[in-house]
């Protein structure tokens, strides 16, 4: 990242949801924390940095957890299933990325409670965006992405596309009969792993690379660089509205619970 300086990424200023490749970025001497440097210098000193800290090996309901035991007996299934660990605070993220798990362990850093789509910050208003994640609200008004999209926060992509860009999440959770399934966790407590169950969205980036294709049109993301990759920098209140009106015209959706 030799001449990237936090002028040159000219970032706004505030609050910042980001999502990033390490490895799309290329060779980077002081790796997630000299990135996170950048980030923080070029947003300012009032910016706090959230990144997904999303955990799913903790989970039956999960692809992950599909993946894992196909093919297996029952018997060996039973015995996987006893064997998982339950969530707490301190539970590595699942496929979130080295800069995330980076954020998510410094000293200071605050994480979200849900047991399956946490989010982790750092920074001024870290408590204050992480302190309130409904259990049956994986990425809606009570998660983080709440207070993001009200106060005017940003995401970026860094090397990464649409698919990973959580907020548009936040879309699903506003558009009219979403399509509900059930969930199943297993959560620490005590020292003692409990069972959650609850019915939530169902979840879907399936068509984000094209909803994030059609926002792009309409003028309102900026494109900046850090390393190799682009870095997507999308007003977070403009996507989400936009994605509303993108999915309910492309989405159809069912009430009922699976």
């Amino acid at each position: 990242m030799a001449g990237v300086t936090a002028a040159a990424l000219d970032l706004p200023a505030g609050d910042l949801l980001v999502h990033v490749s390490m490895r799309a970025i290329g060779p980077l001497p002081g790796g997630a924390r000299e990135l996170l440097t950048v980030l923080r210098e070029a947003a300012g000193p009032e910016a706090t940095i959230v990144v997904p800290a999303q955990t799913s090996h903790n989970s039956t309901t999960s692809p992950v957890f599909r993946a894992a035991v196909a093919g297996m007996d029952e018997r060996a299934r039973e015995a996987y299933i006893a064997a998982m660990p339950g969530f707490t605070p301190d539970m590595p993220s699942s496929g979130c990325g080295a800069f995330a798990e980076y954020v998510r362990r410094l000293p200071g850093a605050v994480r979200s409670t849900h047991p399956q789509t946490s989010f982790a910050a750092i920074g001024p208003r870290a408590a204050e965006l992480m302190a309130v994640h409904d259990l049956d609200c994986h990425l809606g008004e009570r998660s983080p992405l709440g207070p993001l999209y009200r106060d005017g926060a940003h995401a970026l992509l860094i090397g990464c596309g649409w698919e990973k860009c959580t907020a548009l999440h936040l879309a699903e959770e506003r558009v009219a009969r979403p399509r509900r399934k059930r969930y199943r966790c297993f959560v620490e407590r005590d020292g003692r792993r409990v069972t959650e169950q609850f019915v939530g969205i169902d979840h879907y980036d399936g068509d984000f690379a094209l909803l994030g294709a059609a926002f792009e049109q309409t003028g309102r993301t900026r494109t900046s660089h850090i390393g190799r990759p682009p870095v997507m920098i999308v007003p977070i209140r403009s996507a989400v509205d936009f994605a509303v009106r993108w999915l309910t015209e492309n989405r159809s959706g069912e009430e009922d619970a699976r």
